[in-house]
């Protein structure tokens, strides 16, 4: 027997379920998804309850009904409600014993007279005209039947009610023998603290360690308890909606293969989505072959967050919401995407006495902590005839860093795949919607945080690529990695730890067997190159962290730790050269933003985000490391003179100049800038003392540095200026940082 057909006998022997008539679509209304009885005693569905003329959603506060025809059982808008000039007359009302339009006078039926033909042609030429055909119920547009999809989910409910009621009772039963066992073990130890009591053994004063003892104990015991049992729970209701997606899935093919029969007897067959889940294999194509801008999915994003700030009470409405303009498999699974990221499942917060036919009833498996991200995206996506698995495994998340193993539980995670233009595609709803704050990111704004996690949508975790999803993932069967080639867990721990913004700016390793803990040569030294695309050239800023591996220390005999790296710019790529200062591990820590040159000239702040992170290892360190002079932070040399000031330079193209006692530094001007300054330093000496060895000067569009050093030895140059024809509203501009040279001098 088919699903449906079973579904249909389920609700045929309950007569209490089916009572009324949507008034808009003509079909049975149920209780999960009605709406009234209103004034006139007229129900609707959820989704029919919209205004007659412009479909816009309608709640019992804001529908309005037509005072000028009581027989106009319809709803509207306030803006679309008809309403009766001054000058017309009262609306017809009928009346059992009379009615004069209809021609009967007390039960026998008389011929209208001139005068009520008038009063009723009054009335109909003042009546609104509705230009708009009736509205449709949307499940229409659907494969499957709406009243059939309904009806499986108000059985589906049932269950989940009778798995909830299950979780209560074995909760209540756990936490009252957890009661009965720590009263009794309290009891006992209190009874043997006093016996040793009366016998002189311990004092009066160890009773209060006892007692901070039997807390810490009980605490503990009642926090692996609440583990288990929510792990217990978790894996019920995994079992529970993968059985109910599979019913699910099993009308969305039973509907296929009627509409794909039909379609053959037409001699119009199309390509059909797969009734069974196809097997693990790499994707066709990449992720950008299908979309490189997300405002390809502008409107079904647009709906998106418009359904998550409304409310619905079933899954059915809520998804034939979300995808009512959908077009492919992908803008379905993009409209559930996107509404579990807006929808912030993370910080809702629910009542107590939550009531399961609510539209926040929806998400209880939220609420009880027995429904995740990824749980809810397999549900969502069988409702939308989509097949979706869920994959455990391994992710570098929260608390990881770069060297770490996979010994234990702390990092085990799961995500998704669903089948989408003919293959399968990752997607993380969980991270979609959140991502670490890193030091960098200090903000003003009020943003809303779980520990050190803030919530904000990120468009990389929606059909990612696998070859930039291993990064972060790495699944317990080989298989769900897509890879051509799957790789090994030690590799996957080897990989180095990126985080999503390094693919979203286009971001490589120059060196692709570059591991995640990198070791120092035999100078000291290691180093970190990372290849920019032509995109990234033109608008990337980067920014590193630098602190010990073991600890949060960031100084080191006094000095900072940023200034044993060289940050610079070679050709496209962006290198940092670190010099071990100790043979203790460092932690180095990359961000990196996306900044216009107008805005960089601005002087405003500017938010860094991390991209990756590396462990830099050195076992044996022969010579004495030397920190770089203090000069102002970022990287070394001209590459973003020329980047966002428009500087070329004419006299030194590298970081590093090599000069006798006297130097002299030329860029040409491609716009104009104003008010250059040059600003020495050197350890150990004072910068006051080194401002008289600089000298700037512009001759037309070219602009000269001389320097005359008193000393030899390692100096570092940092060279400021600011736009000519921008000042600020103040009518002034701060100077910003254009350049700086570390500059050998000899004797």
């Amino acid at each position: 027997m088919k699903i449906a057909s079973a579904i249909d006998a389920v609700f045929l022997c309950d007569t209490g379920m089916v009572k009324e008539l949507c008034h808009r679509c003509g079909k049975p209304v149920y209780p999960t998804d009605k709406v009234g009885p209103l004034k006139d005693s007229t129900f609707f569905h959820q989704g029919c309850f919209k205004c007659y003329i412009c479909g816009t959603r309608l709640a019992l506060k804001t529908y309005c009904n037509n005072r000028n025809d009581i027989g106009d059982m319809e709803v509207y808008c306030n803006n679309h409600v008809p309403t009766a000039g001054p000058h017309d007359p009262p609306p017809l009302r009928s009346n059992p014993i009379q009615s004069v339009g209809n021609g009967i006078n007390n039960g026998r039926r008389t011929d209208a007279g001139l005068a009520d033909m008038k009063i009723a042609h009054a009335i109909k030429a003042t009546q609104v005209a509705k230009p708009y055909p009736k509205i449709k119920h949307e499940g229409a547009k659907y494969v499957v039947d709406y009243d059939t999809q309904t009806r499986l989910e108000l059985i589906h409910r049932r269950d989940e009610d009778k798995l909830y009621e299950a979780f209560d009772e074995h909760r209540e039963r756990e936490y009252n023998q957890f009661e009965r066992e720590t009263k009794e073990e309290w009891e006992q130890a209190l009874a043997d603290f006093a016996r040793k009591f009366e016998k002189g053994q311990v004092a009066a004063k160890n009773k209060d360690d006892l007692i901070r003892q039997l807390t810490i104990k009980r605490d503990k015991k009642l926090e692996t308890l609440n583990v288990r049992r929510r792990e217990r729970e978790r894996k019920q209701t995994a079992e529970l909606v993968d059985r109910q997606a599979k019913e699910m899935l099993e009308l969305f093919r039973q509907a296929r293969q009627d509409r794909d029969y039909e379609e053959e007897l037409d001699h119009h067959v199309i390509p059909s989505y797969p009734t069974t889940p196809p097997p693990p294999v790499p994707p066709s194509c990449s992720k950008r072959h299908i979309y490189t801008d997300t405002s390809v999915f502008e409107a079904i994003d647009q709906i998106a967050i418009s359904v998550a700030q409304s409310e619905v009470t079933t899954f059915t409405e809520l998804i034939r919401t979300l995808t009512v303009g959908a077009r492919s498999d992908v803008d379905k699974a993009r409209a559930i995407y996107r509404w579990i990221t807006v929808k912030n499942l993370n910080v809702m917060v629910f009542d107590n006495d939550l009531d399961n036919n609510t539209p926040m009833g929806l998400l209880r498996g939220i609420k009880n902590g027995t429904e995740s991200y990824h749980v809810l995206f397999k549900r969502l996506c069988s409702y939308a005839g989509l097949h979706c698995v869920v994959i455990k495994g391994y992710s570098k998340s929260a608390g990881y860093q770069p060297g770490f193993h996979f010994d234990d539980n702390r990092f085990r995670n799961t995500w998704n795949a669903v089948f989408l233009d003919g293959s399968w595609r990752f997607v993380q709803c969980n991270w979609g919607a959140r991502h670490l704050v890193n030091a960098k990111e200090g903000s003003k704004k009020p943003v809303q945080r779980d520990g050190n996690l803030r919530y904000e949508y990120d468009d990389h975790y929606f059909m990612t690529d696998p070859e930039e999803f291993i990064y972060e993932f790495y699944p317990h069967e080989p298989e769900w990695q897509l890879l051509s080639r799957p790789i090994t867990l030690l590799q996957f721990q080897q990989l180095p730890f990126v985080r999503s913004l390094f693919f979203r700016y286009g971001l490589s390793f120059t060196d692709p067997s570059l591991r995640a803990v990198v070791g120092a040569d035999r100078s000291g030294a290691a180093t970190i190159s990372i290849a920019m695309s032509n995109e990234a050239l033109d608008s990337l800023i980067f920014h590193y962290n630098l602190r010990f591996y073991d600890g949060d220390e960031t100084d080191v005999d006094g000095m900072n730790l940023k200034r044993f790296v060289m940050q610079s710019v070679v050709g496209d790529s962006v290198i940092f050269r670190v010099h071990c200062p100790s043979t203790r591990p460092l932690l180095l820590d990359v961000f990196a933003n996306a900044v216009s040159p107008d805005h960089y000239l601005t002087g405003q702040p500017i938010k860094f985000k991390s991209v990756c992170k590396f462990k830099i290892v050195c076992e044996n360190l022969k010579v004495i490391m030397v920190p770089l002079p203090e000069c102002a932070s970022g990287e070394w040399g001209p590459a973003k003179a020329y980047r966002l000031f428009g500087l070329v330079p004419l006299s030194h193209e590298e970081a590093i100049i090599n000069c006798d006692q006297y130097a002299e530094i030329r860029f040409r001007m491609l716009k104009p800038l104003a008010e250059f300054v040059a600003s020495l330093h050197k350890n150990r000496t004072d910068d006051r003392y080194l401002q008289r060895c600089c000298h700037t000067e512009s001759r037309g569009d070219e602009v000269v540095i001389r320097i005359e050093f008193p000393d030899e030895g390692q100096y570092g140059l940092d060279i400021y200026t600011r736009d000519a024809n921008n000042p600020n509203s103040a009518g002034k501009q701060l100077l910003t940082h254009c350049c700086k040279y570390l500059i050998n001098a000899c004797a």
